[in-house]
């Protein structure tokens, strides 16, 4: 047990008001590998702005792409653009230099928008799921289900649905009261990596961050597999050989964006609470005083 002494002191490690800066650990740990992590990163980040930018452009000036498939495709292509501007500027910009910082504005801004994008994301590969799904199964009643008025609807849905749950969330997250050091143990401003330099009980925002994972990850990927399930039974009855190679091979392209996106947000945010809260194994408050006073 600590004594009241000891308490008061490991107090004097906590910060109560909101920071100026977030110092982002990243890959200090490793200053060798931050150059070529520069180059590299750098020239991903080139690409993928001119390959969707392509896309966007091609989809929307060419009269034959104008289809549900083209439509969702470019949603998603302007999403990635959005994702990466948002965050990897900054990552370059860390990886630069000695300083690591971003400012608390900055950190709030790139956690909401980072964190909305990846929701709208589960929406449109989901919904896009459900497109192959009517293309594969239901060729016949494609045209009047997937119409463009329903389209403009559903895109809407998912870009405005994706951020208004995430309103909630940031207020609350970031009302935390925090250890003074502010170092977060990442490259951008995310949701476990918060939580763990949190200087109060974190329960609650645990328990929320469980129900937002099974809403937007877990839910939506059980939908999307079902719907990959009922195409993969139907492909083998089609008559033709060449029908069956365009099926296999467009829901093949979708499932490898599928498995890339929901592996990399399944590592993050589903996984044992004590690796991003084993400072809350036992008491709460005297756990946090410590984890605050020896970091």
């Amino acid at each position: 047990m600590l004594s009241k002494v000891d308490s008061q002191e490991m107090m004097k490690g906590i910060n109560l008001s909101a920071p100026a800066v977030f110092i982002l650990l990243g890959f200090s740990d490793y200053p060798q590998l931050e150059k070529v992590l520069l180059l590299v990163i750098s020239i991903i980040y080139a690409l993928t702005l001119m390959g969707n930018t392509a896309i966007i452009l091609v989809s929307y000036l060419s009269l034959k792409l104008h289809t549900p498939m083209y439509f969702f495709l470019s949603n998603l292509s302007f999403l990635y653009l959005c994702f990466t501007t948002s965050v990897v500027p900054q990552m370059l910009w860390n990886l630069k230099g000695p300083r690591k910082t971003i400012t608390y504005i900055g950190c709030v801004i790139q956690f909401y928008i980072a964190l909305g994008l990846g929701s709208t994301e589960c929406i449109l590969l989901t919904v896009m799921a459900y497109n192959y799904f009517n293309v594969i199964c239901r060729p016949l009643h494609y045209g009047v289900i997937m119409n463009p008025k329903l389209l403009k609807q559903v895109a809407a849905v998912a870009w405005i649905s994706g951020f208004v749950e995430l309103t909630i969330q940031t207020i609350l997250i970031f009302h935390l009261s925090l250890c003074n050091h502010h170092r977060v143990d990442d490259f951008i401003c995310k949701e476990p990596a918060l939580i763990k330099i949190a200087s109060v009980d974190t329960a609650f925002l645990e328990n929320e961050l469980s129900i937002f994972t099974v809403l937007c990850v877990v839910i939506p990927l059980g939908l999307i597999v079902v719907s990959h399930g009922c195409i993969v039974r139907s492909v083998p009855g089609m008559s033709s050989a060449e029908g069956r190679r365009r099926a296999f091979g467009t829901c093949g392209s979708h499932m490898i964006v599928v498995t890339l996106f929901f592996g990399t947000i399944m590592s993050v945010y589903i996984q044992p609470k004590s690796q991003y809260t084993q400072n809350h194994r036992f008491n709460p408050v005297v756990q946090i005083e410590f984890s605050c006073y020896i970091s």
